[in-house]
């Protein structure tokens, strides 16, 4: 086992996206467990657009300058004297973005590499699916037959919120960026179309593919896109507000301009934390296994090599949307 322990620390707070400088790699001994405590080695490393919103001064409990940068993760108990851990179970936890973290099993759950592979845990079966899973179906309750439109539909979040929607036989629209996106959740996923937001205008396109208005939308981006769909709803059409990506990184943010067509439309627009599900977890990890089991559910994984010293090239990579699935980094 190696000796060093490579951390990524937050140097500076951004403005707007972080730049190399703003991170610090640094090194320190692998730590040993204490009386209760375990230790992991990081396997892989979740990617995530709240990260940003994890650096910012304003957000409620940004992470420290000098702290290592927080960030779920999967990986194997290589040390323990905890009761409830054996040496080499597979994990996840909020291990943060480094080599090797200690815990004292707080908020961890084991894994089973036997039911999917590891990296599907950071994506259909790990927090991504979660909140695909929980915003559709208690804040958005589609309906069979409805129009469920999707934004950021090619993301970790917005892939397997779609594809919920299909198993729940709704029509879905999905919201991507680039020809080859929109193809892929088409022909590979099965949504019924695809709005390529670089090159179509997306009221205009959302009119043709749902002349009868959105029944809901699962909005991952907010902006201009959200403002867009908002002139589309059907009557009484539920928009859940599951992330903003598009405003993450933004010098100022806006609200939506199209707000009072909720009105209009006898609409409803609520936001959720997935967290706020946590005692059903496993009922619904366990649905999303057994769809993922069934081909009814895909997860796509899109992994980065490189390890810890490459993150502050990744995470860029989500607000530029150059990736497809659920964006991970590798750990050597």
């Amino acid at each position: 086992m190696n000796s060093v322990n490579r951390q990524m620390r937050l140097a500076a707070r951004p403005a707007g996206l972080p730049e190399p400088s703003d991170w610090e790699l640094t090194t320190e001994p692998v730590p040993a467990p204490g009386p209760g405590e375990f230790v992991v080695a990081i396997s892989y490393l979740s990617i995530d657009p709240i990260m940003r919103r994890l650096i910012d001064a304003a957000y409620r409990a940004p992470v420290a300058i000098g702290a290592v940068m927080e960030a779920g993760a999967v990986g194997q108990v290589t040390a323990s004297e905890h009761p409830g851990f054996a040496v080499g179970e597979h994990v996840y936890g909020g291990f943060g973005v480094q080599e090797f973290a200690r815990s004292d099993g707080t908020g961890v759950t084991r894994l089973d590499p036997l039911l999917a592979p590891l990296p599907a845990y950071l994506g259909a079966l790990g927090i991504p699916g979660l909140t695909a899973y929980f915003g559709l179906l208690e804040v958005g309750r589609p309906r069979e037959g409805e129009t469920v439109v999707v934004s950021g539909a090619a993301g970790g979040v917005g892939s397997v919120a779609g594809q919920i929607a299909k198993i729940s036989r709704c029509r879905v629209i999905g919201i991507a960026g680039g020809p080859d996106k929109c193809r892929w959740l088409v022909s590979g996923l099965g949504f019924d179309a695809a709005v390529d937001y670089k090159t179509q205008d997306v009221a205009a396109a959302v009119r043709e593919y749902a002349p009868g208005g959105v029944d809901v939308f699962f909005d991952n981006v907010g902006g201009e896109i959200l403002d867009a769909v908002l002139t589309r709803l059907a009557r009484g059409a539920r928009i859940v507000l599951s992330g903003g990506l598009a405003q993450y990184a933004a010098q100022q943010v806006r609200g939506p301009s199209n707000y009072l067509e909720l009105i209009a439309a006898r609409a409803s627009m609520a936001g959720f934390l997935t967290p706020d599900y946590a005692d059903r977890y496993a009922q619904a990890r366990a649905e999303l296994a057994d769809w993922l089991r069934g081909g009814r559910l895909i997860s796509r994984e899109d992994i980065l090599q490189g390890g810890v010293r490459a993150f502050p090239d990744a995470l860029p990579k989500l607000f530029a949307g150059q990736n497809t699935g659920k964006l991970i980094l590798a750990v050597p």
